[in-house]
């Protein structure tokens, strides 16, 4: 579970989080090691997290083949011209009861003038596969 915040207002896990994404902007990577990163990175999480990370990453890798890989505060995410567009979180990284799915505003998934960017994902059935592929499709479009 997350610990609780500190004077600083940032709880351990939000520390740990910032320290990796400074850690990151530090380091020039090219596409391949910043795919080996990523990767290494997915392998490391607990096992329903790993799940849902691996089958998100093949989703993305096949509907947005133009996006690199990069590391986002510990997390991977998936970069448009140098910027994240979108993320995976997993839910033990900050003690939450669901991983996931963000976009940033680069994601062209602009709707009116409300729409979400964020998604909890707790299984990645055949019609979620469906949902985030379309959506990631539409994040680049």
């Amino acid at each position: 579970m997350a610990e609780k915040s500190t004077k600083s207002g940032f709880t351990a896990e939000e520390r740990a989080a910032m320290k990796e994404r400074a850690k990151e902007l530090k380091t020039a990577q090219t596409n391949a090691e910043a795919l080996a990163a990523q990767l290494e990175k997915i392998a490391e999480l607990p096992p329903a997290d790993r799940a849902l990370a691996e089958g998100i990453h093949e989703i993305v890798t096949e509907n947005a083949p133009t996006l690199t890989a990069k590391l986002w505060y510990g997390m991977p995410g998936y970069a448009l011209d140098g910027k994240i567009l979108c993320f995976f979180q997993s839910a033990e990284k900050f003690g939450s009861r669901y991983s996931t799915l963000g976009f940033n505003d680069v994601a062209t998934l602009d709707d009116g003038e409300l729409w979400p960017t964020a998604f909890a994902v707790t299984e990645l059935t055949p019609a979620v596969k469906k949902t985030i592929a379309e959506l990631v499709k539409k994040a680049v479009s």
